[in-house]
């Protein structure tokens, strides 16, 4: 069997598709990229005696011999160096999320579509079994049509900031605002129903304790309500609430279908359960007509990878898109602008006062105008004078001893697991 060459770059994140390239039998790993020096040495004893290729620049790493790249790096930079990869001639696999600005994603999009390079989105919460399920039952119009939907990420990770943000004052999940990182609640609803988002309005709460206390200077949690094309309502919720939760819910005009919730036992989110009546307008009494746990053709192979499975299918998609299989279910550029630029643009909303915002459709060229130079973000060193506050109220002002106590931590913790306590 054919194999695709993947380098990656980011070793942290990146060791999942590591992972999958050193198990499958679509792809061979032969290059691997990380400007941290310590987890490029660990990466290198952990793959000892495999011919793979070690970087620590992306300009040498990317003139490497392969046929794509997967971008596991931060959050924030992923379309510079997914634009850098295609003009180079590689295909890309970007990691959340896909750009930064309204300028990222026209030039991303206009890269994809002059090099002709596959680019698939890494939104993995799609490819979990419930939600991809619905996706199939959506697909053959076993609810009807789109009315309402619910998606719900929450995940606090106080307990980690330290391990996930080294006491960076600089790091992104430190600056980003609250409704940037959307599209592990939005996606999946994008992903099932095959519906473009048109409208959002954004709202989110005062910055909390919680926050201010590890350093994080946008608030707690983000929320989006969606209509889409058909008029379709959608509630996206995510960010660090108290208790865990993944969660997902679609009426349709003939039905309704959800995963179970993350920490409730029974499955969690992999477990489905199905109303739906033959035609719309008739509804059935007599509770759940269908609850199951949805299996797949790779489940087995998949199950020792991470976000329930869906690690495994973004990668194996990945491949077999290279490969040629135009069957393979692939996140491409637009439909992942389509899962993030709402988040982007609740935003806007909500330092407007909480209004309706127009998502654009880079599909159009002539929509791309408007937006081809707009750098509108909390990043300072991206954001020129287009600089945003990281929440409604304004930038707050944390003290270094904050970022202190988190290095101190971070560098307590990989003291003790590196002495095996």
């Amino acid at each position: 069997m054919k194999k695709v060459r993947i380098g990656v770059m980011g070793v942290y994140r990146g060791n999942s598709m590591i992972k999958y390239c050193k198990l499958a039998e679509n792809t061979e790993l032969v290059a691997i990229c990380d400007k941290w020096e310590e987890g490029l040495e660990n990466s290198k004893k952990e793959n000892e005696g495999l011919d793979i290729t070690y970087y620590n620049n992306f300009e040498d790493f990317i003139k490497h011999d392969m046929d794509a790249v997967v971008l596991a790096n931060y959050a924030t930079e992923h379309a510079p160096f997914a634009i850098a990869a295609m003009k180079a001639g590689k295909h890309v696999f970007s990691e959340v999320l896909p750009v930064q600005t309204m300028k990222e994603a026209v030039e991303l999009v206009e890269t994809v579509e002059a090099t002709g390079k596959i680019y698939a989105y890494g939104e993995n919460y799609c490819y979990m079994s419930a939600p991809y399920e619905m996706r199939r039952l959506y697909r053959e119009g076993k609810i009807g049509e789109l009315e309402y939907a619910e998606g719900e990420y929450v995940h606090n990770c106080e307990t980690i900031w330290p391990d996930i943000t080294y006491g960076d004052k600089n790091h992104w999940r430190n600056n980003v605002y609250s409704t940037f990182y959307c599209t592990h609640s939005l996606g999946p609803i994008i992903h099932i129903t095959g519906l473009r988002p048109v409208s959002v309005i954004g709202v989110e709460p005062t910055l909390n304790e919680r926050r201010m206390r590890v350093g994080a200077k946008g608030a707690e949690f983000g929320f989006e309500l969606v209509t889409f094309e058909n008029g379709g309502i959608v509630k996206s919720l995510h960010g660090g609430l108290y208790k865990n939760s993944v969660w997902y819910s679609i009426y349709g005009s003939k039905g309704k279908m959800e995963s179970s919730r993350e920490g409730t036992g029974n499955g969690n989110v992999d477990r489905l359960y199905m109303y739906a009546d033959d035609y719309s307008g008739q509804y059935k009494k007599g509770g759940i007509l269908d609850s199951y746990l949805p299996e797949r053709e790779f489940d087995e192979l998949a199950k020792s990878f991470g976000h329930g499975k869906s690690d495994f299918y973004t990668m194996y998609n990945f491949a077999q898109k290279i490969l040629g299989d135009e069957s393979a279910d692939i996140i491409d550029v637009y439909e992942a602008l389509d899962m993030f630029l709402p988040g982007m643009f609740a935003y806007r909303s909500i330092l407007a006062g909480s209004i309706p915002m127009e998502i654009p459709n880079l599909r159009n060229k002539e929509e791309r105008e408007k937006w081809r130079n707009d750098t509108a973000c909390t990043d300072k060193n991206v954001a020129g004078d287009m600089l945003l506050p990281t929440q409604k109220g304004g930038t707050p002002e944390i003290d270094d001893a904050v970022y202190d106590r988190m290095k101190n931590l971070w560098i307590e913790r990989r003291e003790k697991k590196k002495a095996g306590k």
